[in-house]
């Protein structure tokens, strides 16, 4: 089997992220820096893509040391569960700088990218697919295991399906979902599509980085109320605790493997269009010889902000008392390429969508402990739910 072959080139114009990753591509996009993809070239586990991505060969036509071929993937919230990953065809990347390029596998010819289809007069249903007492229950099993000195904390989540009369269109979401949430990791891989704010690592040379989110409230559309929110959540010590656990445990885990791992004293109020959250950036320098990316990033996948503390009680908790399989939810999604760079996502506020589009299921979850009252959590979860509810509904 010859060996693949992949050239980078400079693009003088920017293709829209979105059209590139259409209605089946690939996407993983924040504030404009990413990359969108088209096609094939190889289909793998995640454990096999770092060996798949050194073995392409890679010609640097633009002068910037690009990433060349990367991976897009998808790790799921169950541990043993298989990841999957894909090396698309065409690759277009955008960076911090302002510059595109393109990456081909193979002389892949690239296409015309087109803009989203227009709106179409679409009937929407949405129905619980997680009954509602199955819910509560669970999350007054998990308070009161926390409250028995059992756990420090469990997430229990709820899903919920949208159906539609005609094909939803993928591409349209993602346009939707940019509008109002473009500074969130928007991301297309497989039918699983979302707008995650929380960032669980990044590598970029020794430089690694987390941003872990714990403790949530609404938002109202009126800054005043919205900064009253923040303020309360800043005091609340229920949400101050459920945050403290993930920032202690994401901590212990990467200082091993860093020569030095700072972080915020104090969490700050992240504020995205519908919820504000509690969030801590982590960044340290990794000394020579730190485990890869996808290993550290499986280490901390899921994190107590989605499964809990400890972790196997609280996944064993959870896995007892959801009612469901989580898939990719609360898991990770993301890139890497074969210098071992890259950026993973925790998965949340996503839906994954049927192959003929007509059906979608969004999951959505909050951290309970010994303060956590019922439904306020269900409160919590309908508040998640909107992100993505009004980018598939919306008109």
């Amino acid at each position: 089997m010859s060996r693949m072959r992949a050239v980078s080139r400079p693009l003088e114009s920017a293709p829209d992220l979105n059209d590139v990753a259409g209605e089946h591509g690939y996407l993983f996009v924040r504030d404009g820096v990413g990359f969108a993809g088209r096609d094939n070239a190889v289909r793998a586990t995640l454990t096999d893509a770092p060996s798949l991505l050194n073995d392409i060969e890679h010609v640097d036509q633009t002068g910037w040391g690009v990433p060349g071929p990367i991976a897009l993937g998808l790790m799921p919230f169950d541990r043993h569960s298989t990841s999957t990953a894909v090396v698309p065809r065409i690759i277009i990347g955008k960076d911090s700088a302002g510059r595109c390029w393109s990456t081909t596998i193979d002389d892949a010819n690239i296409p015309t990218f087109d803009p989203p289809p227009r709106p179409s007069a679409s009937s929407f249903s949405v129905e619980p697919l997680t009954p509602i007492e199955t819910y509560l229950n669970a999350v007054v099993t998990a308070r009161d295991a926390v409250r028995s000195g059992e756990l420090v904390k469990a997430v229990i989540a709820r899903q919920i399906t949208v159906r539609s009369d005609d094909p939803i269109s993928v591409h349209s979401v993602l346009s939707r979902l940019r509008n109002s949430f473009g500074s969130s990791y928007r991301y297309s891989i497989d039918g699983f599509i979302g707008a995650s704010p929380e960032l669980l690592l990044s590598i970029d040379g020794d430089i690694v980085r987390s941003h872990p989110l714990a403790g949530t409230t609404p938002r109202t559309g009126d800054p005043q109320r919205d900064d009253e929110l923040a303020n309360r959540l800043l005091e609340s010590i229920k949400d101050q605790i459920e945050h403290r656990v993930v920032i202690d445990v994401i901590h212990e885990m990467l200082l091993p493997y860093c020569s030095y791992l700072d972080w915020e004293p104090e969490p700050s109020v992240l504020k995205v269009a519908n919820v504000q959250h509690l969030g801590t950036l982590i960044e340290g320098r990794l000394r020579d010889a730190h485990p890869p990316i996808l290993d550290l990033a499986r280490n901390l996948c899921p994190t107590p902000a989605l499964g809990g503390h400890p972790r196997d009680l609280a996944l064993t908790l959870i896995s007892q008392h959801e009612g469901f399989e989580r898939d990719a939810y609360g898991g990770a999604v993301g890139w890497l390429d074969a210098r071992g760079n890259g950026t993973w996502a925790v998965a949340i506020r996503c839906a994954r969508f049927s192959d003929d589009r007509r059906r979608a299921v969004l999951t959505a979850g909050g951290g309970i402990v010994a303060g956590s009252e019922p439904h306020a959590e269900l409160a919590e979860t309908q508040a998640k739910f909107q992100a993505m509810l009004s980018a598939i509904i919306r008109p």
